[in-house]
């Protein structure tokens, strides 16, 4: 087939915008497509970024953002994207996906990676599968507070209205401090490395308005935070944590409650619970607010290695890691943890 795609990343501020102003109109894109993702992992981890177009005739016809982020234990793999729970190709045509997955598989093999993985998106048949592990929950808000209470399941929706008579405070456009400090306690006790406060900025930085942090306050002070993207139509909950305490007071549901509120107050209309594994608490959670488990599937072309990458928690090789790690003072996470986290992406 004669070369139709000219493959690589914008030159210069204009087709910067051109890059985003394609994503922001794909109805299948995430906010980890956009070169905002970029900016925050090079100024965050510093890690290499390759975010391939294909252009016809100076236009974009597909793109496919590509990190090479190190491996758990050692090498690296070329990831679209690290540190995300999406990604992948973006095309309109077949033609554009198969040239941006020939061109993944060469940058790839140049590079002498183990693996190129697409967290999202579409690939060619020949690209491994893997599915089974996670599932997505996304559902349409209602149209008024009343009809989105009803969206809930009877024992849930008693559990929000509990939540919402409660004694709690709640502050929308928080400060990412006090965010970090819940979240960081909150991924010590699940026995996962916390990601450092550097690339939480670096988020909010690179999204400004569509990036903000959320705060439950109990009577002691903060026990539950969140903070959310907002991305064409929906709002996506992406990093939550809370503290012991935040079950009794049922501080979880008031947060969730909270974001879907506001959501519907500024004109979304989706809500994206994000991705979950098959098997957790998280997963179950999500069901029993009615979201409806859609599988996902992450496709993969090794180069260097013998197996699909896998930085799943609940694989036998990392459980000894995560009781290792559920023991630890908290000072010593988060001192460590930020190093790990950039392994984990």
């Amino acid at each position: 087939m004669a070369v139709r795609f000219l493959m690589r990343e914008p030159a210069e501020a204009s087709e910067w915008a051109a890059w985003d102003s394609y994503v922001l109109n794909h109805p299948e894109s995430e906010p980890f497509h956009l070169s905002g993702w970029r900016r925050a992992v090079q100024e965050a981890y510093g890690l290499p970024c390759f975010w391939l177009g294909a252009w016809e005739g100076g236009v974009l016809r597909g793109v496919l953002p590509l990190v090479k982020a190190p491996a758990p234990f050692g090498g690296a793999n070329l990831t679209s994207c690290a540190f995300a729970v999406g990604g992948g190709i973006l095309a309109e045509s077949e033609e554009a996906r198969a040239a941006l997955a020939a061109e993944a598989e060469a940058l790839g093999l140049r590079l002498g990676v183990g693996a190129v993985e697409l967290r999202g998106g579409e690939a060619p048949e020949d690209w491994g599968v893997k599915e089974g592990v996670y599932a997505g929950f996304r559902r349409e808000m209602a149209e008024t507070s009343e009809k989105r209470l009803l969206q809930i399941p009877r024992k849930k929706r008693a559990d929000v209205r509990k939540a919402m008579e409660a004694d709690l405070k709640i502050e929308h456009e928080a400060a990412l401090e006090p965010f970090h400090a819940i979240y960081s306690r909150s991924l010590r006790d699940l026995g996962t490395p916390t990601p450092s406060l550097r690339w939480m900025r670096a988020l909010k930085a690179a999204f400004g308005e569509s990036c903000h942090v959320t705060l439950v306050h109990g009577p002691a002070g903060p026990v539950a935070a969140l903070m959310s993207f907002e991305h064409r139509d929906r709002v996506m909950p992406y990093f939550g944590g809370a503290l012991p305490e935040a079950r009794a007071l049922r501080a979880y549901d008031r947060l969730y409650w909270e974001e879907q509120e506001r959501a519907a107050a500024k004109g979304l209309k989706v809500f994206d619970f994000g991705r979950s594994k098959f098997g957790t608490g998280a997963f179950d959670y999500k069901t029993h607010w009615g979201f409806a488990p859609q599988p996902l599937v992450q496709r993969y072309r090794l180069v260097r290695a013998s197996e699909a990458p896998d930085v799943n928690p609940l694989s036998p090789k990392y459980r000894r890691f995560v009781a290792l790690w559920r023991r630890l003072p908290l000072w010593t996470a988060n001192l460590l943890g930020p190093h790990l986290a950039r392994r984990l992406g």
